[in-house]
């Protein structure tokens, strides 16, 4: 389990068509693997619709909470992209165009023969006292006020966002893992596991099914940053297997 020391994070997952299911988040196991990395703990994440009270009520209910919060979505040209609105409304603060962001917007439409309409210079929009997050991709920028990074909600985009911010941010004790591979069902397992944790409260201990061409597979995954802890509660959950008649395998 992370420390009272560790950072941690929320996200924020704005879009009506991820609820609807007609686009795949892939941003949230993008920015688990990516915060895990720097010992930051993502402790939660919320998929919210493109509402300014859910998104306003959500963000302060957060930023308050956690060391950092990051949104995904809803800071393009079109009527349902309310991010930046709903973080200004959340801050007390106004919405002007960034002269900067305006800059960077203007040339890029200049060179590509674009024109600026009001609905593309909407993007240029920062609440006041905001910082731009660089967007090399196509050139609209996120931004960051206090503890909040707002990006955008598509992967590439969004990633190469968190690439700008990473620098940024804290770094926490580093989380690691081990994870032992077996062929029993969590029902014949659970009550060991259960007594385990007891034994490992620094630890996170967990399991997780799959399916291989080898048959039925439970990972049996603990998490911590006690590397000595985790050495030997790898070796007792090898032990556990084995009693309990099931087979090791590799991953």
């Amino acid at each position: 389990m992370a420390s009272e020391a560790s950072p941690t994070a929320a996200l924020l997952l704005i879009g009506n068509e991820l609820l609807s299911g007609r686009t795949q988040d892939k941003n949230l196991a993008f920015l688990g693997a990516r915060l895990a990395a720097r010992g930051i703990v993502l402790a939660e994440a919320r998929v919210i619709a493109d509402v300014p009270s859910v998104i306003i009520s959500s963000l302060n209910t957060l930023r308050a909470q956690f060391t950092y919060v990051f949104t995904t979505g809803g800071i393009g040209p079109t009527h349902d992209d309310i991010t930046a609105d709903c973080v200004a409304d959340a801050f007390g603060v106004d919405l002007p165009i960034h002269p900067e962001a305006e800059k960077r917007l203007l040339a890029y439409f200049e060179e590509r023969n674009i024109e600026p309409n009001a609905d593309r210079m909407r993007m240029a929009r920062i609440p006041e006292g905001g910082t731009l997050v660089d967007n090399p991709v196509s050139i609209a920028p996120g931004f960051s006020i206090e503890n909040v990074f707002v990006m955008a909600g598509v992967p590439r985009i969004m990633q190469a966002m968190f690439d700008n911010i990473e620098p940024t941010l804290a770094v926490g004790p580093k989380i690691d893992s081990v994870s032992v591979l077996c062929d029993l069902g969590e029902g014949t397992f659970a009550a060991a596991l259960r007594e385990l944790q007891t034994q490992y409260k620094e630890l996170d201990l967990g399991s997780y099914p799959m399916s291989s061409e080898q048959g039925r597979r439970v990972a049996l995954v603990a998490k911590g940053q006690d590397k000595i802890a985790l050495q030997k509660v790898s070796a007792d959950l090898t032990q556990m297997v084995l009693n309990l008649g099931g087979q090791v395998h590799q991953e």
